[in-house]
């Protein structure tokens, strides 16, 4: 799913290409796609738009009349740049948007329909459709740790929760981990203030430094390769390779269609994190540490 680096760079470079440009019609092909009625889609035809943004992980864009047309991305969808309309028999095409600079559409992979428009109007609309979480990036270190502990939860869940931080999903959050040397499963009521500010710094410095790699990789061109498996990261996607700080073989912990890599040797003191279908087979015989881990590949 794109997240806040790549929605960032997306809503840059739609800005670029149609901000002050007149959106000459919008087209669904997908009847899944559109969430709302009212207003109704063809209300932001022949109007100009006046802003791009980002809303969590949305990309918002407001047209003429205080109307915003409001995409979110889910996994599979992306969007693409082009002078031209795409081909209109593509199976993965869910709707397209011309304006007078060009086009603009969404695509989703796979079987499933889970990319989502909303036409609302005004801010009022626009904030009905934000989690409210705290932005990363804008946040204090004051307010970062407020919001850590508004509830006791896991850090892989409260990284990754739009209601307490904004933006951040499955592939950032598990390089932030890293980057901060701790737990996914560490409690946030149970952190030190050390541990917060490691934190934060880490989800700073995680979240500009991807922004300002895909800003550059995609220069002056529409961005193309969006993906939550990327070059360069350390540990995300990257199970049973070596962690680039310390060597040692990254973990995994798997849950519904969902996975979270980690270097127990870095991040949980050499002790590996139960993963639900892996331990419920072994049961007693789970591995804790990499030795045991080692040991049982070995048998």
């Amino acid at each position: 799913m794109p997240e806040l680096p790549d929605v960032t760079v997306y809503v840059e470079a739609i800005r670029t290409r149609v901000a002050g440009h007149r959106l000459i019609r919008a087209q669904v092909k997908s009847p899944f796609l559109l969430r709302t009625a009212d207003p109704p889609l063809g209300a932001t035809e022949g109007r100009a738009v006046r802003d791009i943004r980002r809303v969590g992980k949305r990309i918002a864009m407001g047209v003429a009349g205080d109307l915003w047309l409001v995409l979110h991305l889910k996994i599979a969808g992306r969007l693409h740049w082009g002078p031209v309309a795409p081909k209109a028999g593509g199976r993965n095409l869910l709707a397209a948007f011309e304006f007078d600079s060009g086009w603009l559409w969404l695509t989703e992979a796979g079987t499933q329909r889970r990319a989502a428009l909303h036409v609302v109007s005004g801010e009022s609309g626009l904030q009905s459709l934000d989690a409210g979480g705290l932005e990363p990036l804008d946040a204090s270190l004051d307010a970062f740790s407020a919001a850590l502990r508004v509830a006791n939860h896991t850090l892989k869940r409260a990284l990754t929760d739009p209601h307490i931080l904004s933006g951040i999903g499955n592939a950032y959050s598990d390089e932030i981990l890293h980057r901060a040397r701790l737990s996914p499963i560490a409690m946030t009521r149970k952190l030190t203030a050390e541990e917060i500010e490691r934190l934060f710094e880490a989800t700073r410095a995680t979240l500009i430094g991807w922004t300002d790699r895909l800003r550059a990789e995609a220069a002056n061109t529409f961005p193309e390769q969006v993906t939550a498996f990327r070059p360069g990261m350390a540990v995300h996607g990257r199970y049973g390779q070596p962690c680039p700080r310390c060597g040692a073989k990254i973990q995994r912990i798997r849950y519904a269609s969902n996975e979270t890599n980690y270097c127990a040797q870095c991040q949980t003191d050499g002790h590996l994190l139960a993963d639900r279908a892996f331990s419920r087979l072994l049961h007693d015989d789970w591995p804790r540490t990499l030795e045991e881990l080692e040991a049982l590949r070995k048998r």
